[in-house]
Parts: C-alpha cells; sequence; structure tokens
C-alpha cells in the first residue's frame, strides 16, 4: 500500500468520528470554553471545516492560503460541509499520482505570510493529525456543553 493509498484510508476512517463529534455539540452552547485561554466549540469547528477547504486546496495545488474562519450556522450545517470538503477530496486524491503525491512541494501561508514549504504528502498529514487533534478538544466540551460523547474509537459512556 502507497503512502497516497494509507492516506485515503485513514482519513475514510476519521471521517464519521468527525463528522460524530460535531453532532453531539449542542447548537445553543457553541460560545462555550473551559477556560479564557481555549477556543470556543464554535471557533474549533470552524477550524476543522477550514482545514478540510484546506487540504482539497493542498491536494489540487502547489499552495495553500490557510482558511482560518469558515462561518456556519449550526453543527448540522459544519457537518455536511466537512463531509461535502471529504467527498471533494476524495475525487482529488484519487487522480493523484504517487509522484505528485511524495515530491511536489505546497507552500502554506497564512494570511498571504508565508509559513511552511513541505511536499503535498507531509502537508496533508500535518492538517489530518492536527484534525484529530483538534477533534479530541471538543470530545472534552461535549459533555460540559450537555451533549453525550458518541464512539470515536470504541464504546463512550454516554452511548450505552
Amino acid at each position: 500500500m502507497s503512502n497516497l493509498e494509507f492516506f485515503k484510508a485513514c482519513w475514510n476512517n476519521e471521517l464519521n468520528a468527525t463528522v460524530s463529534i460535531f453532532k453531539a455539540l449542542p447548537n445553543d452552547k457553541l460560545d462555550y470554553k473551559p477556560h479564557d485561554i481555549n477556543r470556543t466549540a464554535y471557533e474549533i469547528v470552524e477550524h476543522l471545516v477550514g482545514h478540510a477547504v484546506d487540504l482539497v486546496t493542498i491536494a489540487s495545488s502547489g499552495s495553500c492560503d490557510e482558511t482560518l474562519t469558515y462561518n456556519f450556522s449550526n453543527v448540522e450545517e459544519a457537518a455536511a460541509a466537512y463531509q461535502n470538503k471529504s467527498d471533494e477530496l476524495m475525487q482529488i486524491l484519487i487522480s493523484l499520482s504517487d509522484d505528485q503525491w511524495e515530491n511536489e512541494d505546497v507552500e502554506l501561508t497564512i494570511n498571504t505570510n508565508p509559513f511552511i514549504t513541505l511536499k503535498r504528502s507531509q502537508m496533508m498529514w500535518f492538517f489530518f493529525f492536527d484534525i484529530i487533534h483538534h477533534r479530541g478538544q471538543l470530545s472534552a466540551y461535549v459533555r460540559p456543553m450537555g451533549g453525550k460523547n458518541p464512539a470515536v474509537y470504541g464504546y463512550s459512556a454516554d452511548s450505552q
């Protein structure tokens, strides 16, 4: 299995977990954050959907200006946007060669300021792991917000 095929398999395995966490968040409490230094639940969700937008750009282009905000009205809308971007991403990844995946550089900018240049595969994995990290943050927000944690990597006390 190539690194590209492994990425596609991993992405597909994690997709439902991320969408499930979005849907577990109560819409009326998206301003929740456990401490003043933390992002709100809304800000984390928009960051994650922004990453899905960015992954589409990274897969299809040699540069990406990070999507820092992604407005949504409710968690169902955010989950649908994330799913749609995932579908778009898979279509692009199907058309990539291993050479394009492994050897082409992608420059990441933030507000048009250069941040880092990596091979496409490295950039994609960088964003993938950041998504998992922030999804974990959200999973710690769900119960204090009054929601029920879905099963992500096995049973959840809330799903029994």
